[in-house]
C-alpha cells in the first residue's frame, strides 16, 4: 500500500480545494481495449499535476455489470478486472500522493449490484433468512402476490420493485440489477465501516457519496411515490423515502472512523435534498461537505447566479462547512452546451428544458457552441474565485461540448432505455477524452473506444491545446495556478457593478468581475491578471470573467 505520510498537512486542506472528477472507463485506456483503466490514470499523473488540481475524485472502478455505468456495484472492495488490479490501484494512490494529489472515491451505499455476493444469497436462502433481512424483500398485493408491494416506480421507471422466482419482491430505486440495502439492518452497517477502512488504509483521502440521502427509508406502511422530483419530497426530514433525519447517524458512525486518521478522512454528500435540509450532511460531525448542484440548473445571468452565490455562502456560514461549486459531472450535459439550450434554467425544474431540448433536437444540434464556451469559461473563472472548493469533471478543461447525437443503438445509459425517451442520455459527457488530433481514438487508446467519438473531437485534442496560448486547457492551467498563490480566507464582499455584470472581492483584494452579457462592458480598476474573452481600452467583452488584483 502507498505510504502517504507527506500528504498528512492541515486537516482541512479540502475546505478550499480543486477535485477534478475523472469517470475512469472514460479517462485513459492503457492497453487499447476500449475501456479506461488504472494505468491509464497513472499515465496522466503529470498531466494533472499541470493542471493544477489538489485531488481526483474517481467515479466506481469496482466490478459491475455496468447496469448503470458502474453504480451497480458487484464487490465494494476490489477493482474491476477490465479497469485493473488493487495493487495498480496502490501504486495509482502512491504516484498522485507523490504529485500533492490526494485521491476521493465514490461510495454507493444505497444498493449494489444483483451480483453482489449478499444478493445471490438472498435469492438462495428464502424467505424469512437473515439473508434477505440485508435487503428490502417483501410480498406482493393480490390474490397470488401478483402485484407489487406498493406503488413504486424506480428513477429510471417503470417500476421500483422486481419480483424473483419464490415470489417475493425486492425495492430498488433505480434499475432492478441494483437492489436496496436495508440500513435498519446492523450488518448493513458494519459492512460499510469495513469498506470504508479497507480503502482509507490504502491511502484514500476522500469520499464521494452517492444519493446520501436515500439510505433510511419508512418501511410501515410501504412507500408509494411516482415523481422523484424535489418538490414531492417532504422538507421535515419524514418523507418515507429520502432525506430521513436518521440518515445522519449513519454518517455519525462514519465520522467516528474518519476521525481516527491523520488528517481525518472527509466525503462529500450527493443529496439532492431541499436547501435548507443540506446543512447536516456537510456538518464536521457528518461527512464534511455536501454538493451545491444549484449552478447546474441556473440560467447564465447576473441574478440568478449572485442569489445562489449568497445562498451557499449563508450556508457555509451556518454549517461550519466549506461550499462546493459545480458546473458539470457525469450526470448531466456538459456545462459549455447546457448553457446555451433555449429556455435553460427559465423554470422551476432547471432540468426540464435540459431533457426536453435533448429528446426533440439531440441529433440536429443547433446550438451557438461557440457562446456557450465563452459562457463556460467565464463561469468557470467565476466559481475558481469564489470561497469554497471547487470540482472540476475531467474534459472541461478541454471545453469539450457534449455529445449529443450518439445514435441509440450505441447508447448505454439506462436513464434513456428505461426512462420512455423523456430523459436526457448521459452518454454523451462520458464519451472518452480526446488526448491526440488523430489516431483510432483520439489517444484514448490504441484501439476504438466503449462510446463513439464525433470528428470535431480533433480540434479539442489536450495535445493541440497545450501548444495554443489561448486554449481553454491554458486558461484551466494559468487560473489554477493563479488560483493557489491568491487563495485567502473563505469570505467575500460584492460591489456595485453594472447591469448584467458580476464584481466581488476576497479579502486580499483579488477581483472577481463577470460580464454575463454580450456587450463591452468597462473593467474595475485594479491590475489585471487574467481574463477569458477579450479585453480592449478597458472594456471586457462578454461573457467573460477577468481577475484583478487592487
Amino acid at each position: 500500500m502507498s505510504d502517504f505520510k507527506f500528504l498528512r498537512g492541515p486537516k482541512d486542506w479540502w475546505r478550499q480545494a480543486v477535485v477534478y472528477q475523472i469517470y475512469p472507463r472514460s479517462f485513459s485506456d492503457s492497453n487499447g481495449d476500449g475501456i479506461g483503466d488504472l494505468k491509464g490514470i497513472i499515465s496522466k499523473a503529470d498531466y494533472l499535476k499541470e493542471l493544477g488540481v489538489n485531488a481526483v475524485w474517481l467515479s466506481p472502478f469496482y466490478p459491475s455489470a455496468l447496469a448503470d455505468g458502474g453504480y451497480d456495484v458487484d464487490d465494494y472492495r476490489d477493482v474491476d478486472p477490465r479497469i485493473g488490479t488493487l495493487e495498480e490501484f496502490d501504486l495509482m494512490v502512491q504516484e498522485l500522493h507523490s504529485r500533492d494529489i490526494r485521491v476521493f472515491v465514490d461510495i454507493v451505499p444505497n444498493h449494489c449490484s444483483d451480483r453482489h455476493i449478499w444478493f445471490q444469497q438472498a435469492l438462495a436462502a428464502g424467505r424469512g433468512s437473515k439473508e434477505r433481512e440485508r435487503f428490502i424483500f417483501r410480498e406482493g398485493r393480490g390474490e397470488n402476490s401478483e402485484l407489487p408491494p406498493s406503488d413504486l416506480s424506480s428513477h429510471f421507471g417503470p417500476h421500483g420493485w422486481t419480483r424473483v422466482e419464490d415470489g417475493q419482491w425486492y425495492m430498488h430505486l433505480f434499475t432492478k440489477e441494483q437492489p436496496d440495502f436495508n440500513w435498519d439492518n446492523p450488518e448493513v452497517h458494519e459492512e460499510f465501516l469495513k469498506t470504508l477502512k479497507f480503502w482509507s488504509d490504502r491511502g484514500v483521502d476522500g469520499y464521494r457519496i452517492d444519493v446520501a440521502h436515500a439510505l433510511k427509508k419508512q418501511l410501515d406502511p410501504l412507500p408509494s411515490r411516482t415523481s422523484y422530483s424535489l418538490e414531492v419530497m417532504k422538507d421535515d426530514g419524514t418523507d418515507p423515502l429520502f432525506d430521513r433525519d436518521d440518515v445522519h447517524e449513519i454518517y455519525a458512525e462514519w465520522r467516528n472512523l474518519f476521525n481516527q486518521y491523520d488528517p481525518p478522512r472527509v466525503a462529500v454528500a450527493e443529496a439532492w435534498v431541499h436547501p435548507h435540509r443540506r446543512a447536516p450532511y456537510a456538518s464536521e460531525k457528518g461527512l464534511g461537505q455536501a454538493f451545491n448542484f444549484d449552478l447546474l440548473a441556473a440560467a447564465f445571468d447576473a441574478g440568478s447566479y449572485h442569489d445562489i452565490i449568497e445562498s451557499n455562502l449563508e450556508f457555509s456560514a451556518s454549517t461550519g462547512s466549506s461550499s462546493t461549486w459545480v458546473l458539470s459531472n457525469h450526470d448531466v450535459i456538459r456545462h459549455a452546451t447546457r448553457m446555451v439550450i433555449p429556455g435553460y434554467g427559465e423554470s422551476a425544474d432547471g432540468f426540464g428544458a435540459e431533457n426536453k431540448w435533448y429528446v426533440e433536437h439531440r441529433m440536429d444540434n443547433d446550438l451557438d457552441l461557440e457562446l456557450g464556451l465563452a459562457r463556460a469559461q467565464a463561469a468557470t473563472l467565476l466559481i475558481l474565485a469564489l470561497p469554497g472548493s471547487t470540482y472540476i469533471y475531467q474534459g472541461e478543461e478541454l471545453g469539450l461540448p457534449d455529445v449529443t447525437d450518439i445514435p441509440s443503438d450505441q447508447m448505454q445509459d439506462p436513464q434513456w432505455f428505461r426512462g420512455e425517451g423523456k430523459l436526457k442520455s448521459r452518454d454523451g459527457c462520458r464519451v472518452p477524452l480526446p488526448w491526440e488530433p488523430a489516431g483510432p481514438s483520439f489517444g484514448f487508446g490504441t484501439g476504438g473506444a466503449h462510446l463513439p467519438q464525433p470528428s470535431w473531437y480533433a480540434k479539442f485534442a489536450a495535445s493541440a491545446q497545450e501548444a495554443d496560448p489561448n486554449s481553454t486547457l491554458n486558461l484551466y492551467r494559468k487560473a489554477l495556478a493563479l488560483r493557489a498563490k491568491l487563495i485567502t480566507e473563505e469570505q467575500l464582499s460584492w460591489h456595485e457593478s453594472a447591469s448584467g455584470t458580476l464584481l466581488f472581492e476576497r479579502p486580499n483584494g483579488w477581483l472577481c468581475f463577470t460580464n454575463f452579457t454580450q456587450d463591452e462592458v468597462e473593467l474595475p480598476q485594479g491590475e489585471l491578471l487574467m481574463h477569458s474573452g477579450e479585453v480592449s481600452d478597458g472594456k471586457l467583452s462578454g461573457p467573460a470573467t477577468a481577475w484583478l488584483k487592487r
